[in-house]
């Protein structure tokens, strides 16, 4: 464990002035937020390699799909 100072506006300390274990609820919360950006770039990186390689998934979908159509017609 780590101790920290840290200053936090009045308004977000009232909301937290009843809980009891203030250290645990803002570590928890940290993780959540923390989490919450990894997902949001793991989301955005894989959107980027989609966009990426678009056509190249396109053209080979399409000679797939000539090949499992074949003797079809």
């Amino acid at each position: 464990m780590k101790r920290l100072n840290i200053t936090l506006p009045e308004e977000l300390t009232r909301e937290i002035e009843n809980i009891s274990n203030k250290s645990r609820f803002i570590a928890e919360a940290l993780k959540e937020k923390l989490t919450r950006i990894k997902k949001e770039k793991m989301n955005k990186l894989l959107a980027e390699g989609y966009k990426v390689t678009k056509e190249e998934d396109k053209k080979i979908n399409e000679e797939w799909e000539n090949i499992s159509l074949e003797g079809w017609k």
